[in-house]
């Protein structure tokens, strides 16, 4: 049911374009977190530059959505916006790449 909720919610509202977004709300080009692993295997971020930023995940690809949600929230950029503005994350020796699809419009 949640997927047919956010298919349906992009398709009134596109994806625009993550620099664009990036740009409108002053999004910084890339950002710095400290990444913990829970005993139950539960990733924890924080971001020092961001001041009470906190979120985690428990997947890779939860990872990703959930560090982009906690910095659009931060920045306050609404959700019909974008949900993804940083598509891959450097972690130690180890990238973590966004596979979603995302779906822009151009403006």
């Amino acid at each position: 049911m949640t997927m047919l909720l956010e298919k349906a919610f992009r398709a009134i509202f596109p994806h625009e374009d993550p620099a664009q977004v990036k740009r409108e709300y002053k999004l910084p080009e890339s950002i710095n977190f400290s990444l913990r692993v829970t005993s139950d295997g539960w990733f924890v971020v924080t971001m020092p530059d961001h001041p009470g930023l906190v979120t985690q995940a428990n997947s890779h690809q939860g990872l990703m959505e959930m560090v982009n949600d906690a910095v659009l929230t931060y920045y306050d950029v609404p959700k019909r916006k974008a949900d993804i503005v940083y598509d891959r994350l450097n972690v130690g020796n180890t990238v973590i790449q966004y596979q979603g699809q995302l779906q822009t419009k151009r403006v």
